[in-house]
C-alpha cells in the first residue's frame, strides 16, 4: 500500500448524526456478505473451482521459490500485489475474533462457512510462514518497491518476488508474535468445527510465540529496508508479545503465558511513563495492539481498568473522551485509511459490551456511568456511516447501496481483467489506467476504502488519492465482526 494507516489524532467538533436527517436502515446481513467477498478479490496463489469474483485468476504461483519454500497462496494486503505477513497475521487475528464473539450472527446470515473459508485461506499462508520454525518466520514476499513503479494486474506480475525471513540472529518479535496470536485465535474459531486443522493450528502458534519471546528483536533492523515505510513496526513489539500470550492462554484454557504477558505490559507502561503518551489505550491496529489487549484480558478479570480506559475515550458522551469524531460523526484519528481505526475500535467497543453486560456492570467515566448498549449505540454509528449514513450520502463499501466509490486505488480493479484482456500488460503499460479519469472496469464487491481523510466528511473518489480510495484486508476484516454483531442484535 501506498499510504499507512497510522494513528494521529484531530481536532474536531462532533454533531450527533440523529441530528442531520440522513437516518437510514441497512440490510447488515448483505453488508456481511459482500465484506467477506472482497477477500476473494485479494486471494494470491491458485484459486479454487468456487472462486465468485470470477475476475481475478491464478497469480504468484512461484512466490516463496527464490528462498526455497512454499510461500503460495496467501492476500495481496492492500490495491498492490506484495504479500506481508505482520499485517496479514492481524488479519487473520480480526476474523478469527469475530468468529468466536460473532459466529451467531455469521450463522444467521448465512455466511459462516463463507467466513471460516476466509480466515483458512489466510491461516493456510500463515502455516507456510512458520514452516521452518523453530529458527525462521517468513515476513514478507516480492519487492515493495519494484511493485509500485508498476500498475500491473496480479496475474501478469514480472516484478521481483524476493523472500524476507526473519530469524534467530536477526528477530522479528511483532510478526512472529501476530502470528503466534493469529493461529492461537483461529484454533480456537475452528475447534468445533475441525478439531484436527484446530491443533495444528494451535501447535504452531505455541513455536511462533516461543520463536518471538526467545529471540526478541524488531523486524525493523532485520529487514527493515523492505518493510519499511510501508510496515515499519512504530509502537515496538511488546505489545505482540503481550497479545500472543493472552491469546494463548485463551486457547489453551490456561494460565501458562501469564508471567510472560504481565512482563510484556510492565514494559509497556514504562515506556508509556517514559513518552507520556497515556491516550495509548485507544490504539488498536495491525501496528498497536494495547486496545485489543486489554479488552481481551478484561474478560477473564484482568487489566479491567485499562479496557474501560478504552471504553471511556471512544464513548462520544463520556467526559474523559479522547477520541475525535467529524461533524458528521465519524470517528477520525488518522490521515490515511481511517477507515481502519473505525472498523478496528467498533468491534472491540461490541466486544467489550458484550462483555460488560455478561458482568452485569456498568462503564465509568469520570463521574458518569454508562450502560453497555451506549457502545453498541457508538459502534452502530459508525458502521451506518460507513454504509452510506453520513453527509455525502455515500457508502464507503463496494457495491453496497446505489452510491460508492467507483475509482478505488487498486491494480487489479482498475485494469482490464485476463477474461476481458488476456494478452500480458506490462509493468508501466498500466499507468494510463491508473490516470484514467473513468470508474474501474472491475468492482471488486466488498471493498471498504480508507474513506473521509480530511476531517470534514469530504471524499474525493479518485483512484490516486490512495488514503480515501485504497481498501485493505485489515479494514474489512474488523467489520466482519460488526456486521455480524447487527444481524440479531440492536443493542
Amino acid at each position: 500500500m501506498e499510504r499507512i494507516c497510522v494513528v494521529v489524532c484531530g481536532v474536531l467538533l462532533l454533531m450527533s448524526t440523529a441530528s442531520v436527517g440522513w437516518e437510514q436502515k441497512h440490510d447488515y446481513k448483505l453488508a456481511l456478505s459482500k465484506s467477506l467477498l472482497f477477500f476473494e478479490g485479494q486471494r494470491s496463489g491458485k484459486l479454487p473451482p468456487n472462486q465468485r469474483l470470477t475476475w481475478r485468476k491464478d497469480s504468484a504461483l512461484r512466490d516463496g521459490q527464490e528462498g526455497g519454500v512454499d510461500l503460495t497462496g496467501g492476500y495481496y494486503d492492500a490495491g498492490d500485489n506484495v504479500k506481508y505477513s505482520f499485517p496479514m497475521a492481524f488479519t487473520a487475528t480480526m476474523l478469527a475474533w469475530s468468529i468466536i464473539e460473532f459466529g451467531d450472527g455469521m450463522a444467521e446470515g448465512g455466511e459462516w462457512i463463507n467466513a471460516a473459508e476466509t480466515l483458512r485461506w489466510n491461516t493456510d499462508f500463515l502455516l507456510k510462514a512458520t514452516a521452518n520454525l523453530p529458527n525462521t518466520v517468513y515476513a514478507m514476499v516480492g519487492n515493495p518497491n519494484s511493485d509500485h513503479n508498476c500498475w500491473e494486474r496480479p496475474e501478469d506480475m514480472d516484478t521481483p518476488r524476493p523472500v524476507y525471513a526473519v530469524n534467530t540472529t536477526h528477530p522479528g518479535s511483532e510478526v512472529a508474535g501476530e502470528i503466534a496470536a493469529a493461529l492461537a485465535a483461529a484454533s480456537i474459531a475452528f475447534k468445533n468445527y475441525d478439531a484436527a486443522y484446530s491443533w495444528r493450528l494451535l501447535s504452531k502458534a505455541k513455536e511462533a510465540y516461543y520463536f518471538a519471546n526467545k529471540y526478541q528483536g524488531s523486524y525493523n533492523d532485520a529487514i527493515g529496508h523492505a518493510v519499511c515505510p510501508f510496515y515499519c513496526d512504530f509502537s515496538g513489539y511488546q505489545d505482540e508479545l503481550a497479545w500472543a500470550g493472552a491469546w494463548l492462554n485463551k486457547a489453551t484454557n490456561t494460565k501458562k503465558y501469564q508471567k510472560h504477558v504481565d512482563a510484556a505490559i510492565r514494559k509497556i507502561k514504562f515506556m508509556e511513563e517514559v513518552t507520556q503518551n497515556y491516550y495509548i489505550d485507544t490504539e488498536f491496529s495491525w501496528d498497536n495492539k494495547h486496545a485489543g489487549l486489554y479488552v481481551l484480558l478484561s474478560q477473564i478479570g484482568q487489566y479491567k481498568k485499562e479496557a474501560q480506559t478504552f471504553a471511556c475515550g471512544v464513548l462520544p458522551e463520556s467526559p474523559t473522551r479522547t477520541i475525535k469524531y467529524t461533524p458528521g460523526g465519524l470517528l477520525f484519528k488518522t490521515e490515511g485509511c481511517n477507515s481502519q481505526v473505525v472498523g478496528s475500535l467498533s468491534l472491540l467497543a461490541l466486544i467489550y459490551a458484550k462483555h460488560v453486560r455478561l458482568a452485569r456492570e456498568r462503564i465509568t467515566c469520570g463521574n458518569t456511568k454508562f450502560p453497555a448498549w451506549k457502545l453498541v449505540e457508538f459502534a452502530k454509528n459508525q458502521a451506518d456511516y460507513i454504509l452510506g449514513t453520513n453527509p455525502m450520502g455515500m457508502s464507503y463499501m463496494v457495491g453496497f447501496g446505489p452510491k460508492f466509490p467507483q475509482r478505488i486505488h487498486h491494480r487489479a480493479a482498475s485494469l482490464p481483467s485476463i477474461n476481458a484482456h488476456p494478452s500480458f500488460i506490462a509493468c508501466g503499460n498500466g499507468f494510463s489506467y491508473l490516470d484514467n479519469p473513468n470508474p474501474n472496469l472491475n468492482e471488486l464487491t466488498g471493498a471498504i476504502v480508507g474513506g473521509p481523510n480530511t476531517g470534514t466528511d469530504h471524499f474525493d473518489d479518485d483512484r490516486r488519492q490512495a488514503a480515501q480510495t485504497e481498501p485493505t484486508t485489515y479494514v474489512n476484516a474488523p467489520f466482519v465482526g460488526v456486521f455480524a454483531y447487527f444481524i440479531n442484535h440492536k443493542k
